[in-house]
């Protein structure tokens, strides 16, 4: 498959404390990729560093070390016309929807911002029909959200709007942040379906969450991120169906299944969590099988 963003052995590092004084490594030695056509799961709890490697690759918060390239171009060096063309083509859609908007404008604002940038010189009638063909492409009735303020529309509505304003710059890929963590169960799948139109369109797509059920559900392969360190990545149904680092295994023995009660999954995720918790540092990422990778304890 045609590369379209890789990740090449990425770092990030803040500086905390007084005066800067620390360092806190957030992300370390992170690769992956993401091809046309595909969605890639970035799975890990709280703090893991999923959303910081969003934030990379879309140029929101500078990497310390390693690169991020997109079409083959490093990111880091876009700069002026190359990184609005960037942005252009890569997009992100994060997890609180109502704060991508301002409460006292009507939600076609976050239209006119694109029109603004991206097509001063389109006509106005020829604006209204792409506006309408993007809010149709995701099941919008534009007649029902575009007047509206943010307060008066559901949380999968205004995640809606803002996929539809990706659609208009005719995105290669998109960064799809927890973007239904905030949803009600009914509207999670629909969103799901929709990242999953996108993807049969042949967007690559980020899909960056702490739900293992969410990532089996719509990626093609998955990264398992652990305090910013990758343990264990490849096809989704090798991860999912023969999981080998002590982390991935808990986390999935902490998956809530319908047809087991808690007593009977106690045990098994306790000794799981007692395994992640005996794992020492790694070593690197070894091959398994084809299309499966796992980081293995140190000696």
């Amino acid at each position: 498959m045609t590369e379209l963003v890789r990740v090449e052995s990425c770092c990030k590092v803040y500086r905390v404390g007084a005066f800067g004084s620390k360092r806190l490594s957030a992300v370390k030695n992170v690769s992956f990729d993401v091809g046309p056509g595909e969605v890639v799961s970035l799975i890990g709890e709280s703090g893991s560093g999923k959303s910081t490697i969003g934030r990379m690759i879309l140029r929101l918060s500078p990497v310390t070390a390693g690169a991020i390239t997109f079409k083959g171009s490093d990111v880091a060096g876009l700069r002026g016309q190359g990184l609005k063309e960037y942005y252009r083509h890569a997009q992100g859609v994060f997890q609180d929807p109502f704060s991508s908007y301002n409460p006292i404008y009507k939600a076609d604002r976050v239209f006119k911002l694109v029109r603004d940038a991206y097509f001063p010189h389109v006509s106005s009638e020829e604006w209204s029909r792409k506006v309408e063909e993007s809010l149709e492409a995701v099941s919008l009735d534009p007649g029902q959200v575009l007047h509206k303020y943010p307060h008066q529309l559901s949380g999968g509505q205004l995640q809606r709007l803002l996929v539809a304003r990706a659609l208009l710059l005719d995105i290669d890929f998109l960064v799809a942040d927890e973007i239904i963590s905030m949803l009600d169960a009914s509207t999670r799948i629909d969103v799901l379906n929709l990242l999953g139109d996108l993807k049969a369109r042949g967007l690559g797509i980020l899909f960056i969450t702490h739900d293992l059920s969410l990532g089996n559900y719509i990626s093609d392969r998955t990264v398992i991120l652990r305090k910013g360190v990758v343990v264990e990545m490849g096809e989704t149904g090798k991860v999912f169906g023969n999981p080998q680092h002590p982390y991935t295994r808990m986390l999935l023995a902490s998956v809530p299944q319908l047809h087991r009660k808690w007593e009977e999954l106690e045990a098994e995720y306790e000794r799981a969590r007692a395994d992640d918790a005996a794992d020492s540092d790694a070593s690197g990422l070894v091959e398994l099988e084809p299309g499966h990778l796992v980081r293995r304890e140190a000696a």
